[in-house]
C-alpha cells in the first residue's frame, strides 16, 4: 500500500504520514423472512442486530440499517400509460417478505458475504447481497439539515 504524504501550507511534510484510502463498494443486505415472528422471538434478534450495526459502524462499514415494518403497512405504486395506480399491500405474493436492510461498505463480495452471515436475520430466512450503483449528481448527505 501506497503512503500518502500530506504537506502543511509551509511546505513541511506532517509527522505523521496517512495511508491511501482503501477502496469499497456499498452494498444493500435485503433481509428476507417469514413475516409471523412473534415479539418474545423479535426481540433478541432486534438485539443482535443493533449490535452488529455497531460493530460495523466502529469498523467504518456501516451506513444505514433499519426493520420494516409490517407487509400490512405496505403500499404499493406503479405509472401505466400516465396514470397512477396505488394498491395496499407489497408487489409480490410471497410467504418471505423483505423484513429490514444493513446498507454497508465492504472491500468486495466476500467481505459482504461474510457480514450477511452475521445478520440474525439469516437464520431465518436469506439475506440477499447486492451491490449498490453509484450515481453522479446524487447528494452526498441524504438529511435535511
Amino acid at each position: 500500500m501506497q503512503e500518502i504524504r500530506r504537506v502543511d501550507n509551509n511546505g513541511e511534510r506532517n509527522a505523521a504520514p496517512e495511508q491511501e484510502p482503501k477502496h469499497t463498494m456499498k452494498y444493500i443486505l435485503l433481509i428476507h423472512h417469514e413475516e409471523a415472528i412473534d415479539e418474545n422471538e423479535r426481540r433478541p434478534l432486534l438485539d443482535e442486530s443493533v449490535q452488529l450495526a455497531n460493530v460495523l459502524h466502529e469498523n467504518g462499514q456501516y451506513l444505514d440499517a433499519a426493520p420494516l415494518q409490517p407487509v400490512s403497512e405496505t403500499t404499493s405504486v406503479k405509472v401505466r400509460d400516465g396514470k397512477r395506480i396505488v394498491t395496499d399491500g407489497p408487489f409480490a405474493e410471497t410467504r418471505e417478505q423483505i423484513g429490514g436492510y444493513f446498507l454497508i461498505e465492504a472491500k468486495d463480495l466476500d467481505e459482504a458475504i461474510d457480514i450477511a452471515g452475521r445478520i440474525p436475520g439469516a437464520r431465518l430466512g436469506t439475506v440477499e447481497v447486492r451491490p449498490v450503483r453509484e450515481v453522479e449528481g446524487l447528494p452526498a448527505d441524504r438529511r435535511p439539515r
